[in-house]
């Protein structure tokens, strides 16, 4: 379940979080934790966050590195998710957001480089990791290193 998230990126204490809908922090602990919530919990939650029910039961993907997949990578590949490690928690949907934003604020400071050369220079380094963020989902989908995590397995 993407509650934590959620809660976390409209900069939500859980305590606010409960408060505004109507449910008891613990609640909101345990569902954050991995256990299922009732129907009409989900509902109090979704109508405070403004998205549907089902937007709050959507999957969370993250490497395994105990599967055969991730160890049978190639050294060069397990590089570069690991430095994903160093980012945030390594989730698929993290790498797409990143590498649209590269290719997004990428193609901005090129067109910046018609004025000035330093933003040239900072638009191919953007669009370079734009590049290399979606060969790191890419070879995460081929491979098949992302799994479902604990959390989302509970609902």
């Amino acid at each position: 379940m993407i509650l934590k998230q959620l809660r976390i990126s409209r900069q939500l204490s859980q305590e606010q979080l409960a408060l505004m809908s109507g449910l008891n922090v613990r609640t909101i602990q345990r569902i954050e934790s991995g256990q299922k919530p009732s129907l009409e919990s989900l509902k109090c939650l979704a109508s405070v966050l403004e998205v549907d029910v089902s937007t709050l039961n959507q999957e969370i993907f993250m490497i395994d590195k105990n599967t055969a997949n991730w160890q049978n990578l190639p050294f060069w590949l397990k590089c570069c998710f690991s430095m994903n490690l160093l980012i945030a928690q390594p989730t698929r949907s993290i790498a797409k957001r990143v590498e649209i934003l590269s290719h997004i604020s990428g193609f901005l400071f090129c067109a910046l480089g018609l004025v000035n050369q330093v933003a040239l220079a900072g638009g191919l380094i953007m669009l370079t990791n734009a590049y290399l963020f979606y060969l790191l989902v890419w070879q995460g989908d081929k491979y098949g290193i992302w799994y479902e995590s604990p959390e989302a397995k509970n609902t």
